[in-house]
């Protein structure tokens, strides 16, 4: 009863969002000789980028993942569970069901490939089912570097994410300067900013876990809001930034790849505008039928945030393929008609995945509890954790940059790296106290494990809901 639901409330909203605006700008052409291509909106319909203001809303997942971090941290380390013990056990929760995942679709590229499909098919297939990816690595990455962060924000507080947006907002306009004759290093100095923008983000989410951000009322939310909505209009209307949240192909700037100054500033709008409303949507989220839902929404994040492109593939297959589905004029008034039929379809085949996945998601379940590290992990068995995140963090960054297939090929290296990483992570089962740390708190394990029903892989008393849990 102590929980905010509201935090709960931001990641259900998050992850609906993401799924809605990528079956949204996903729209299908058949060709006369029978091939399908997936025409890129925001390219083909340039107006349809100031449609990506509503729908990027990924710095929701990061303030609500940096307040459910920080108190889990806090708690884990007061009961005296170690850095790579705490990091380790979010890291196995998140990387058992991206790794079964991932298995499944290299599984079917294995099968695909030598087939014969067409390389350019299972390309396109393959960059589809990886798209969501660039998000893995990132939270992989500020989740590692919690214990650090928090120790810099229980010194300096709200002087932390200040900093931090200086030097991003820095490297973005940098980034912004040398324009499109970039060299290596400045590719390299500009993915810096991948850590930077949303560790801004997840760094706002301690302060205003500990009221930071809302002891003055709706003052400093309304701070944040309109002054980062200022400077993105700023930097977007006289600047050189496009509008487009996500990436175009062919744009000189993008504000996604690398994240941009202005995406720094929208990011910093849309957490204002989130704490402004914060007590409003509290209020209706007292209604039992609102909280259950937030609930079950949020219970399958990790399953809807993973497999939620399949059901376009199924949907493509059964009715593109075939000639079974209408197909108006790509962006005219009966193609818009045509996306709220979709939609429902695609929400109804997404569906009955989540229910045939539960048999595979009870599994992980029960081998996520086995194989996790103890929260009290140390020594050389620590090492084996920061390496398998490591290896992980490369191979998904891999992924999300070329797909499951590139060139229709088989990506070996990143497939076995992806492997080797979780096994790395889920070797270490000693190094702590075994009946200590790890399995004592009130009944509830230093992972933040808390059983509430069938199917739902446990969560901490104040991370409900969080993208790693299954139903």
């Amino acid at each position: 009863m102590s929980r905010d639901r509201y935090v709960d409330f931001l990641r259900a909203w998050a992850i609906l969002l993401v799924v809605l605006g990528h079956w949204l700008i996903t729209g299908l052409v058949r060709h006369p000789d029978g091939t399908l291509t997936a025409p890129e909106m925001l390219l083909a319909l340039p107006w349809t980028q100031w449609l990506t203001l509503g729908f990027q809303i990924m710095p929701l997942f990061f303030l609500a993942g940096g307040h459910a971090a920080g108190g889990s941290w806090a708690r884990s380390r007061e009961a005296g569970a170690s850095a790579a013990g705490w990091v380790g056990q979010r890291a196995v929760r998140l990387l058992l069901p991206t790794a079964a995942y991932s298995g499944l679709v290299l599984l079917a590229v294995g099968v695909c490939a030598p087939l014969g499909v067409d390389p350019a098919t299972l390309a396109l297939v393959g960059w589809a089912m990886a798209m969501q990816f660039w998000f893995l690595p990132v939270y992989l990455l500020l989740s590692a570097l919690t214990p650090t962060l928090y120790a810099l924000h229980e010194r300096w507080g709200p002087r932390v994410p200040l900093v931090i947006g200086i030097v991003g907002f820095g490297v973005g306009v940098f980034v912004a300067a040398v324009g499109s004759s970039r060299s290596v290093l400045v590719e390299a100095v500009g993915a810096v900013n991948y850590l930077l923008v949303w560790g801004v983000v997840y760094q706002l989410g301690f302060c205003w876990r500990e009221g930071l951000l809302t002891g003055r009322g709706w003052r400093a939310p309304a701070a944040l809001a309109l002054g980062g909505g200022a400077v993105f209009a700023a930097l977007v209307g006289p600047g050189p930034f496009p509008v487009g949240l996500i990436l175009v192909t062919g744009q000189e700037l993008s504000n996604t790849d690398p994240p941009s100054a202005a995406l720094l500033a929208w990011a910093v709008a849309q957490v204002g505008v989130a704490l402004w409303i914060a007590p409003a949507v509290r209020r209706a989220l007292e209604r039992e039928r609102a909280e259950r839902a937030v609930r079950v929404l949020g219970a399958g994040s990790m399953t809807l945030y993973l497999w939620h492109m399949l059901p376009v593939l199924i949907i493509a297959a059964a009715f593109y393929l075939t000639g079974l589905a209408p197909e108006p004029r790509y962006g005219s008034a009966g193609w818009w008609a045509w996306r709220v039929p979709w939609l429902l379809v695609l929400g109804t085949v997404l569906a009955g995945v989540v229910r045939a996945l539960r048999p595979l998601e009870r599994r992980l379940a029960s081998v996520e509890r086995t194989v996790r590290p103890d929260a009290g992990l140390r020594g050389a068995a620590a090492w084996r954790v920061w390496a398998g995140l490591g290896v992980s963090v490369c191979a998904l960054t891999y992924f999300a940059g070329h797909g499951f297939a590139p060139g229709g090929a088989f990506p070996a290296p990143a497939a076995v790296g992806l492997g080797a990483g979780t096994a790395l992570l889920a070797l270490p089962r000693r190094g702590g106290d075994p009946h200590g740390v790890d399995d004592t708190e009130g009944g509830k394990d230093l992972g933040g494990d808390e059983r509430e029903g069938p199917g739902d892989i446990g969560h901490d008393p104040g991370d409900d809901g969080e993208l790693q849990r299954v139903v």
